[in-house]
Order: C-alpha cells, then structure tokens, then sequence
C-alpha cells in the first residue's frame, strides 16, 4: 500500500517543524518519519536528504544499517520473538513456529490485514523468564506454544494479563 504524496507531503512537514535541519538529526529524524507513517516511505527518505542537505543514498545507507528501520508496511501490533539462547533452549523455535502457523506469514512477515508483523529478535535481556515473546511493548514470559492464541486473542481484546511472569 502507498501512501498518498499529499499525505506524506504534510507529515514531512510536520516532522521537519520540530528540527533544524542538522546532518547529526538524521536519526531523530528517521525515527520522527517511522513513528508519523509506521514505515520509512521512499518519498520521505528523498525528502529527508533534501531538508538535511546530504545525498539521498547517506540517508538510505543510515537507515539499512540500522535493524529499527523499516521500508515496507508494518501490522499494527509487532510481535517479536526471543530467541537468544536461553528462549532458545526452552522453546523458542517451536513458539516461533506456532506464531507463523497461527498469523500466517513468517517471521520478518506482516499479515495481509497489516494486524500484525513478526520478527525474531537476538535477545531481550529477561532470560529468567524465557522463553520470551513481546506483544507491542508487553513482555510475556514464560510463554509456552498452547498459549499462543490465547494471548494473541488478550491482545487484540486489550487484555494484558499474560505479562512478564505471570
């Protein structure tokens, strides 16, 4: 799905208002364009080279060096996986699975409805808990593959009881 060129015209505007255009901005920036439009549109990026005075392709090689920037449509809700090595060991692979099963895409994927995407991620630093997986920024621990629908059904409800150790 494209963003219209007026819209994302509009939003830039916005983003660019509460800067002053300084190169060291860049990633405040960027991180500004993601938050308004969930995604680095292509439009925006050129746009961003031209408010910071850099060229197009410093601004596209910050923004692929770095794993918090996304060029494509995201879900609304991002589900995240640990699979660091204690998630690892205590089920991760298979919890990853379910989760591809149960959305239908894989992992890096967002559903066709943009609901949800998923991502497998190194770690998140609560081994004690694993195995881990984070629902938007709601950390749910000691997850287990027969709790997957249930907890993606909690989310969607606003139901944020299957938090970090419960």
């Amino acid at each position: 799905m494209c963003i219209p060129a007026e819209t994302t015209e509009r939003g830039i505007e916005e983003v660019f208002s509460r800067f002053t255009g300084k190169r060291k901005e860049l990633i405040p920036i960027l991180q500004a364009v993601q938050d308004m439009f969930g995604y680095l549109p292509e439009d925006a990026l050129k746009q961003v080279a031209g408010f910071i005075s850099v060229p197009e392709s410093r601004v596209y090689g910050t923004a692929t060096f770095y794993g918090q920037f996304y060029f494509t449509r995201r879900g609304r809700h991002t589900v995240k996986v640990c699979c660091g090595t204690a998630c690892h060991v205590k089920g991760a692979p298979q919890l990853l699975e379910a989760l591809e099963r149960e959305l239908g895409i894989e992992s890096g994927g967002t559903t066709s409805d943009f609901e949800y995407s998923l991502e497998r991620v190194a770690c998140v630093g609560s081994c004690t808990f694993a195995p881990v997986m984070l629902v938007d920024d709601t950390v749910i621990g000691h997850m287990e593959v027969r709790r997957v629908k249930e907890c993606l059904a909690a989310q969607k409800d606003g139901n944020h009881s299957n938090q970090l150790g419960e």
